[in-house]
């Protein structure tokens, strides 16, 4: 059995888990000083300290949502080359106002109702005939499958959508409905 570094405690309650040292000291039935100590390095626990801490860590764990648990796997998407007037189209008919631009499963932007509207066509081509590359927003929030809630909720404060990836490749979708359906 390979125990857990104070950095590697440390990193799992607050990246993994987002626990702070006073609940994971109350889940633990420990104190928090203590866990500061553990995590600071000051101190080796004893083994039976340890295991509960670990197993407090675990027990936290598996209430986390992420979000390959909330997302949307049925993607409607557009490739950059398709024209905007097809796009509009199937954000129309799939009730969406937003849709990922993906190239052989790959993100490269977002599409929006918004996007075609401030988009300014030059004198010769009508907004519709452009590409989806010249109109899309190329700023994109991606990640993983693994990703917490709160890590999710966070980017949607600034993105209309959060693309769930796994090597690079699209894999789902959350938006800000998914996260209140969640809550609710």
């Amino acid at each position: 059995m390979e125990l857990p570094t104070p950095e590697d405690l440390k990193h799992r309650r607050e990246q993994e888990v987002d626990l702070t040292q006073a609940e994971l000291a109350d889940a633990a039935d420990v104190s928090q000083p203590l866990i500061a100590r553990i995590e600071g390095g000051d101190v080796d626990p004893r083994l039976s300290t340890l295991r509960r801490i670990v197993e407090a860590l675990d027990e936290a764990e598996s209430d986390v949502v992420r979000a390959g648990d909330i997302m949307h796997t049925n993607v409607v998407s557009v490739a950059p080359d398709d024209a905007v007037s097809d796009a509009e189209q199937q954000m129309e008919d799939a009730g969406y106002s937003q849709l990922p631009v993906v190239r052989d499963e790959y993100p490269e932007g977002m599409i929006s109702h918004t996007n075609i509207r401030e988009a300014s066509p030059g004198a010769e081509t009508p907004i519709g005939d452009l590409p989806v590359r010249e109109v899309m927003d190329d700023s994109i929030s991606m990640k993983n499958p693994d990703a917490p809630l709160g890590e999710v909720n966070s980017a949607l404060d600034h993105n209309k959508a959060v693309l769930v990836v796994e090597e690079g490749r699209l894999r789902g979708v959350i938006t800000e409905a998914d996260i209140a359906a969640q809550v609710s």
